[in-house]
């Protein structure tokens, strides 16, 4: 199992970091020992003064497919969900500035939050769904699958031309603008279409 994460897929995002628009996905692999384990706490880790949040939706995959086109995507997934992905910012900033990879400040132990899975068959139109984070109560990210600069289906086909897809395997869409540093005590929760998926305590 896979995590295959797209980062820059929201325009509002890009411009909060100053990132560059790119021209195609960006993407990156955490390990499956970046999971959360279900009810357990996230650690802040000793490495890092700044992990930020970043809520996205996810899909997961459920049958083997390679080189899938984007018109058939929709028949390699049947259930999305919500999650995060932690960030040590302060870690990435130093990676980046020297053109290294990024995992060690996206796939370290932890940094990977899935949160409950949803049947897509109830929702009308994935490619409009809302979703958020709440932080101690207050709503820090909104955003909407529409925003998306690369839809889900076209993250499907577009991944699978590099990786093949396995039953299991789960991609983070993305993160919308509002990203910002956790703190010990604060308590996050995921809403999808008005749906809680995820509630994490942070240590």
């Amino acid at each position: 199992m896979k995590l295959i994460c797209i980062g820059r897929n929201y325009a509002a995002h890009i411009e909060e970091l100053a990132n560059e628009r790119p021209e195609e996905p960006v993407v990156f692999i955490k390990p499956d020992s970046s999971i959360l384990p279900k009810e357990q706490d996230f650690y802040i880790p000793e490495f890092s003064n700044n992990i930020h949040y970043e809520v996205e939706v996810l899909v997961k995959i459920k049958k083997v497919g390679k080189h899938i086109d984007k018109k058939f995507a929709n028949k390699y997934y049947d259930e999305v969900g919500l999650g995060i992905d932690f960030t040590a910012r302060d870690l990435q900033s130093k990676l980046k500035e020297k053109g290294l990879p990024w995992e060690k400040a996206k796939g370290f132990d932890g940094a990977a939050v899935v949160g409950n899975w949803i049947d897509k068959s109830i929702f009308k139109d994935i490619d409009q769904l809302d979703f958020s984070l709440i932080k101690n109560g207050v709503e820090v990210q909104k955003g909407n699958t529409s925003l998306m600069l690369w839809k889900i289906d076209e993250l499907v086909s577009y991944v699978s031309t590099y990786f093949t897809l396995k039953k299991g395997d789960v991609i983070f869409t993305g993160t919308p603008a509002g990203v910002g540093k956790i703190e010990a005590n604060d308590y996050l929760s995921g809403i999808l279409e008005a749906q809680e998926l995820f509630t994490v305590k942070i240590k």
